[in-house]
C-alpha cells in the first residue's frame, strides 16, 4: 500500500520561484499561496506538513506570516523554512526569532533544498510519533491517563456548568484474563474502547486510564441526558462478542458511574472521586448498570 504523500505549502509571489520549487519537490503534494493572507487561510484549512515561506512579499511579509502561524494553536506546530535572497545575519536571526526552523537562500541549490525539506519532514514525523506515544494508549489508541488529566483539568477550569465525569469499568475482567489469557483480555479491552469511542461525540474527552478502566468528561444538558447516553454505551458493549482461537465466544459487560460538577465540587479530583464512588455503587448493585451520584 503506497504511503500518503506529505503536503508542502509554498508561499512566494514570484512565478519563477514557484515553478522551480514545483519541479524540485515533485515527490510531494504542493499547495501554493502568493501572499500572506492566503497562506494563513490555507495553513489553517489544510494544515500542511511543511511551509516554504518567502520573506519579501507585498502586504504581509514572511516574518509576520510566521509570527501569526505560531500564535495559532492549530498551526503553531507546522515547521516553516524561510526561502529568501536575503543573506545578511539580521534577516537570518529574525527568521529564527519569529519561529522559523530553517533558512534557505536564493538562488536555490537543488540538493541542499531537497535535503533540508527531507530532514524537516523526517523530524516532523518523529515528533508526531513521540507525541502519539506520550498522549495515546498503545493498545486502544484512545487518550492515555496522562493526556486525559491534562485536558480534563483545562475543561474543568474553563466550563463547570453541565459538566459530568463518567468512570467505566469492565465487569469481572480478571476472570476473563484468568480463563482465556491476557491476549484475549487485550481484545476485550480494545473492543470496549472502540465501542465507547463510537458511542460518544467528538467533543467528549475519553481515555483509558488504567487496566480495564476508562473515563469520560463531557457536557450534557440534563441528568436524564447523561444517563441515557451511558445506558446507550452500556447496552452497546453488552452486545459485543470476542472470539478466542479455540472457538469460544466471550460476552462481557461494563458498569458506569456518573457524577456532576457543582458548587461543592471544587476540583477535578473531587469530581472523579464522585464518579468513582458511583461506579463502585454500580458494582455493588450487581454490575452491568449505570449509577448517577449527585
Amino acid at each position: 500500500m503506497p504511503q500518503t504523500k506529505h503536503t508542502i505549502l509554498i508561499v512566494d509571489d514570484t512565478e519563477t520561484n514557484i515553478d522551480i520549487l514545483l519541479e524540485l519537490l515533485s515527490a510531494y503534494d504542493i499547495v501554493v499561496a502568493i501572499d500572506g493572507e492566503s497562506a494563513l487561510e490555507i495553513a489553517y484549512e489544510d494544515k500542511p506538513d511543511l511551509i516554504l515561506l518567502d520573506i519579501m512579499m507585498p502586504g504581509m511579509d514572511g516574518y509576520e506570516v510566521c509570527k501569526r502561524l505560531k500564535s495559532i494553536e492549530h498551526t503553531k506546530d507546522i515547521p516553516v523554512i524561510f526561502i529568501t535572497a536575503n543573506t545578511d545575519e539580521d534577516s537570518i536571526e529574525r527568521a529564527y526569532e519569529v519561529g522559523g526552523i530553517d533558512y534557505v537562500t536564493k538562488p536555490f541549490k537543488p540538493r541542499e533544498l531537497t535535503a533540508r525539506v527531507k530532514t524537516q519532514i523526517k523530524l516532523k514525523n518523529l515528533l508526531s510519533d513521540l507525541n502519539f506515544i506520550a498522549s495515546y494508549d498503545y493498545l486502544t489508541k484512545v487518550y492515555n491517563r496522562r493526556k486525559f488529566f491534562e485536558l480534563a483539568e483545562i475543561i474543568f477550569k474553563n466550563s463547570k456548568e453541565d459538566l459530568y465525569a463518567v468512570m467505566i469499568d469492565i465487569d469481572k475482567f480478571k476472570k476473563i484474563n484468568d480463563t482465556y489469557g491476557h491476549p484475549v483480555g487485550d481484545e476485550v479491552i480494545k473492543a470496549v474502547a472502540t465501542s465507547i469511542n463510537e458511542s460518544i461525540s467528538k467533543e467528549d474527552l475519553f481515555a483509558r486510564i488504567g487496566g480495564e478502566e476508562f473515563a469520560i468528561i463531557c457536557h450534557c444538558d440534563s441528568k436524564e441526558e447523561i444517563i441515557e447516553k451511558n445506558e446507550f454505551i452500556r447496552q452497546s458493549v453488552e452486545k459485543l462478542e470476542v472470539s478466542t482461537s479455540n472457538g469460544d465466544v466471550i460476552k462481557f459487560t461494563i458498569s458506569n458511574g456518573i457524577a456532576k460538577a457543582g458548587e461543592a465540587i471544587c476540583s477535578l479530583d473531587l469530581l472523579l472521586k464522585g464518579a468513582d464512588a458511583a461506579l463502585y455503587e454500580a458494582k455493588g448493585k450487581g454490575r452491568n448498570r449505570v449509577v448517577f451520584r449527585s
